[in-house]
C-alpha cells in the first residue's frame, strides 16, 4: 500500500513539473502567467549565482548564514501555483501542485528554519540542493514562459534542456534533500520529540521507490516529447 501511495505521489509531482496549461485564453491570465514565470526564473537566477559565488567558493557555514532567508521566501514564493491551480488559471491538479509545493517547503521551513541548528544546514547538501533546485526552476520556468507566449517559438534547445538535465538534477536534487532530512533526525527529535523525528522518517521511506518511479517516468516522457519536437523539425 506505501509503494502504491508512493506512486501516486510522485506521478502527480511529475504531472506538476512537466506541463503547465492555461484553462482558457484570456489575455490577462496569460499575461499574469508569462509574469509569473518569468519572475520565478529570475528569482531562481539568484539563488544559482549565490550557489556558485557563495556556496562553492566560500562554502560553509557562511553560505548557510547568509542565504536560508531568501531561499525560503523565493520558494515559498510557489504558493502562488496552488493559488493558481484552485482558481482554473491552470490545468494542473490541486492535490498535484499542493504535493510539489510541500515537498519543497518541508526543507525550507521544515528543516532550515524550524531546525536551524540542525547540522545538515551546514552541510555540502545544502549547497547541492540549491544549485540542483535552481537550475531546475530556471529551466522550468523559463520553458513556461516561453510556451505561454509562442510554443512554437520554443528553443528546441530550452526544451531539450528541460527533458535531459534531470539526468543529474533529480539524483543529486533528491540526494541531497533525502541527506538534509536524515541529518535533521536527531535535531528533529531533540527540539520536538519523537513524533517530528518518526515524520521525517516517513518521508525518508516514501522518498526510496518514489524516486525510482519519478525518475523512470521521466525518461519515457522525454522520449515521448524529444521525438515529437525532433520529428516536427524534421518535417518542416
Amino acid at each position: 500500500m506505501l509503494i502504491i501511495n508512493t506512486r501516486i505521489i510522485f506521478l502527480t509531482k511529475f504531472h506538476y513539473t512537466h506541463c503547465i496549461k492555461m484553462t482558457s485564453d484570456n489575455s490577462g491570465t496569460k499575461k499574469f502567467l508569462i509574469a509569473y514565470n518569468s519572475i520565478s526564473a529570475s528569482l531562481w537566477s539568484v539563488i544559482f549565482f549565490n550557489a556558485i559565488f557563495l556556496g562553492l567558493a566560500v562554502g560553509q557555514p557562511y553560505f548557510f548564514d547568509k542565504t536560508n532567508k531568501i531561499t525560503t521566501i523565493i520558494q515559498c514564493f510557489a504558493v502562488i501555483e496552488i493559488y493558481n491551480s484552485l482558481i482554473g488559471n491552470v490545468k494542473t491538479p490541486v492535490f498535484t501542485t499542493v504535493v510539489q509545493v510541500l515537498s519543497r517547503l518541508l526543507i525550507v521551513l521544515g528543516v532550515c528554519q524550524v531546525l536551524p541548528s540542525s547540522p545538515a544546514n551546514y552541510h555540502w547538501s545544502y549547497i547541492t540542493l540549491n544549485l540542483s533546485w535552481s537550475l531546475t526552476e530556471i529551466v522550468r520556468y523559463s520553458y513556461y514562459t516561453s510556451n505561454l507566449q509562442d510554443s512554437s517559438k520554443t528553443p528546441k534547445a530550452l526544451t531539450w534542456a528541460r527533458y535531459t538535465l534531470f539526468y543529474v538534477l533529480y539524483p543529486t536534487g533528491v540526494t541531497s534533500e533525502i541527506t538534509m532530512i536524515y541529518l535533521s533526525l536527531h535535531e528533529a527529535e531533540l527540539q520536538y520529540g519523537q513524533l517530528y523525528s518518526w515524520f521525517l522518517k516517513a518521508i525518508l521511506v516514501i522518498y526510496i521507490p518514489g524516486f525510482y518511479v519519478m525518475y523512470t517516468h521521466m525518461i519515457r516522457q522525454r522520449k515521448k516529447t524529444l521525438g515529437k519536437v525532433f520529428d516536427s523539425k524534421k518535417t518542416d
